[in-house]
């Protein structure tokens, strides 16, 4: 039996080197997601809650951890080799690990079990996304999001049933959702609990269940939301609704929507951070002579901005606060724009005289960078 079992560390996700406070942490994590009371009716929850626990139990007691690191799960089964003792009741399976998880979780004594089957549990996040433009990312804008939600059932208003009448407290576990079970294992007969079976838990049996919603309590329903997204939203950053995520139980706060924003490329600009970037073609002659060329700018259109005489392709010039305000200052960015000198070709025989003639008469000190790199090349 115990080589069917996972390995205990595996099961809490930790290595054979993690101190106390991170098996403990681990567990606490784990536990709180599989257990019942967060995962009504689910039984790979209830089967992976009980090996949690299992797991917990022997990693957190530092002799029984020792035991486990030098015998493996054998050392708490008694077919396996006579066994060793100290420490039954695992392969039965309905071993219920109350009083750890609540030392964690609170409550205690008695009603421990049942003050947890009545906790409020808090809905669940939803995930949605939108896409929008480049323009629309920098000047903000608004979307409609479809999307999918758990809502409390509203012909039954998450009761599970129509009729208070057609629900009765179960008479297996009195309404608690546990039920106590004796067992017996290698040091006699234990007494333990393990959620009822007759009411999986909920401490309640509905004789007529809701037709919408099957006696869950619980529907989940489409949804559309129009939703503003600010100016200077990036690629890829969140929106965070509160309150608009699936409905939480029995008094819980409903989840959140969170959607991400996804932003098209742009055809012309690039973006990083608040700044943009694009690249403006010049002619051979605006470059050499100095030009008032036009700069395309945020939400279309350009604008001038004068370059100075001998601008080298690759030049870099700075438009302040033409770039993206910033989503909280409200600060612009800058447009960066960077030239790229386009090269004359498919010149007739008139112009590449003229050319030439031009490139003569430039003479000597129009080619300073050409002759200071050959002067690098020769003088290694």
């Amino acid at each position: 039996m115990a080589d069917n079992k996972r390995d205990y560390y595996e099961v809490l996700g930790v290595q054979k080197s993690a101190g106390e406070d991170e098996i403990k942490k681990a567990y606490r994590s784990l536990a709180k997601k599989y257990h019942p009371d967060m995962n009504p009716g689910d039984k790979d929850a209830e089967v992976k809650f009980k090996e949690v626990n299992e797991a917990y139990a022997v990693l957190s007691d530092s002799e029984k951890r020792s035991k486990y690191d030098q015998f493996g799960h054998a050392a708490f089964d008694p077919s396996a080799g006579g066994g060793f003792g100290g420490f039954g009741g695992f392969s039965g399976g309905d071993f219920d690990f109350g009083d750890i998880f609540s030392s964690f979780f609170g409550g205690g004594g008695g009603g421990s079990s049942r003050s947890r089957q009545n906790m409020p549990i808090d809905g669940d996040d939803i995930g949605a996304r939108v896409t929008i433009s480049f323009d629309e990312a920098a000047f903000g804008t608004k979307k409609e999001i479809n999307f999918a939600r758990v809502e409390n059932c509203p012909d039954c208003g998450g009761k599970g049933a129509k009729n208070e009448s057609d629900i009765e407290i179960c008479s297996e576990c009195r309404g608690t959702g546990r039920v106590m079970v004796k067992q017996q294992t290698i040091l006699g007969y234990m007494q333990t609990q393990r959620t009822c079976q007759s009411c999986r838990g909920a401490g309640k049996i509905i004789k007529k269940p809701c037709s919408n919603c099957n006696g869950k309590g619980r529907v989940k329903i489409n949804k559309k939301l129009e939703v503003n997204i600010p100016a200077g939203i990036d690629d890829r950053q969140n929106i965070v609704l509160r309150g608009q995520g699936s409905a939480g139980v029995r008094g819980g706060v409903n989840g959140d929507l969170i959607i991400e924003v996804r932003v098209k490329e742009d055809k012309i600009f690039e973006r990083s951070g608040n700044n943009i970037y694009c690249e403006v073609p010049i002619s051979f002659a605006e470059a050499a002579l100095g030009a008032d060329i036009d700069v395309p700018v945020l939400g279309g259109g350009t604008e001038k901005y004068k370059i100075p005489e001998g601008t080298q392709s690759g030049t870099s010039f700075t438009l302040r606060g033409k770039g993206i305000a910033d989503i909280n200052t409200k600060r612009p960015g800058d447009l960066i724009i960077t030239v790229a000198v386009e090269t004359p070709r498919n010149l007739n025989s008139e112009q590449k005289k003229l050319l030439s003639d031009f490139a003569a008469a430039l003479g000597e000190g129009n080619g300073a960078k050409k002759e200071s790199f050959f002067k690098k090349l020769f003088n290694k």
